[in-house]
């Protein structure tokens, strides 16, 4: 009889098993099979939520954000240095502007300078040439001058010899007898008009 009711014990194991797998597949079919909608667990679910949401705040409120902040931080103070050099930079580079354009100017004064103390310097050495140039001619035509009056002294001479000799040996050709002083004095009086 320990059979018999060994076996009985057994078929009312397997009948409660069986109860419970269609109990579960109850609860499945009713919830839809998602555990999440399962309204007798909904206080569990509520606490593990909260308990994560708690957990996530923590860890973001003192590690991540921190981290976020201080990256911030340091990118803003990054971009103020970098503002400030670029400001000194276009300060400089203004400056550097002005120097050059102040030299530019300089160089241009100082070279329109040197141009006008060229010129004068050109125009001194060709007043000097000038005048020295207009001594020489002066004084060549001064000596041209004496040698024309030499010249015209001496063919005056020649000429009045020449009219005087011709005159006498035309007299004398024609068969006169002329006086030398009756001859110069005729010379001269037609050579003076």
């Amino acid at each position: 009889m320990s059979n018999t009711t060994e076996t009985a014990t057994d078929a009312s194991h397997g009948a409660t098993e069986t109860a419970h797998g269609a109990v579960d597949a109850a609860h499945e079919a009713a919830s839809g099979g998602l555990p999440q909608l399962d309204f007798s667990t909904f206080g569990n679910q509520i606490f593990w939520l909260a308990l994560a949401l708690i957990a996530i705040f923590f860890v973001l409120s003192k590690v991540a954000l921190p981290r976020i902040a201080s990256v911030l931080a340091e990118r803003r103070g990054t971009i103020t240095n970098d503002i400030a050099a670029a400001e000194d930079l276009k300060v400089k580079a203004q400056e550097a502007e002005e120097a050059y354009n102040q030299a530019l100017a300089d160089a241009r004064v100082e070279a329109a300078k040197i141009v006008a103390d060229a010129k004068a310097d050109i125009q001194a050495d060709l007043d000097v040439a000038i005048a020295k140039a207009d001594a020489d001619i002066t004084a060549k035509a001064a000596e041209s001058e004496a040698a024309i009056a030499e010249i015209r002294a001496g063919a005056e001479a020649a000429v009045k010899d020449v009219a005087k000799d011709t005159a006498k040996e035309i007299i004398a050709a024609m068969g006169g007898k002329a006086d030398a002083r009756s001859v110069t004095s005729a010379v001269t009086a037609r050579m003076k008009g």
